[in-house]
């Protein structure tokens, strides 16, 4: 049990690491940025940050709750939109998660979601919330426009550069 816990414990940190290398990689000349941390014989993370596709790999072997937030982000778009042989991150008019974190839809449970489809949004609308590290995160719209697509359900664990909504 208390291996667990300790497994846990490191893990947690990596959700402000995997954070502080997206920020160097913005903030930096560089254009690739690869790591990986070997915690045990089976327990390690793999992050792989690239500006140009915009892609995120978490790999952690070990039984945990964060390999399924790696999984679910390349599940859930493709269950919501119909079939489209382009990735939404390429759109013209795609917004993407500046971080690793759970996106939701709403500023509380229950209450009207931020932007629904077809709605008209002006630069600097708040288009959803990223919680990292329960820090809630607003996540604006970059440019005025209408909400074409949402990517994402409410809840959804998404990853750096993961697409989030279509704003043309």
């Amino acid at each position: 049990m208390s291996n667990d816990s300790q497994n846990g414990k490191h893990h947690e940190g990596d959700v402000a690491f995997i954070q502080s290398l997206a920020e160097l990689l913005n903030s930096s000349d560089l254009s690739e940025l690869s790591v990986k941390r070997e915690y045990g014989e089976h327990d390690r993370l793999t992050v792989s940050l690239s500006k140009h596709g915009k892609q995120v790999t978490y790999s952690a072997p070990a039984p945990l709750a964060a390999p399924a937030m790696a999984a679910a982000p390349a599940a859930a778009p493709a269950a919501q939109l119909p079939a489209v042989s382009e990735d939404p991150a390429n759109l013209p008019g795609a917004v993407t998660s500046p971080m690793v974190g759970t996106a939701y839809l709403s500023p509380e449970p229950g209450a009207a979601p931020f932007v629904q489809i077809g709605q008209a949004v002006a630069e600097g609308d708040t288009l959803l919330i990223v919680e990292a590290m329960k820090t809630m995160n607003h996540i604006p719209a970059p440019r005025a426009g209408v909400v074409k697509r949402i990517l994402i359900d409410d809840g959804t664990p998404v990853e750096f550069g993961a697409p989030l909504m279509v704003v043309e």
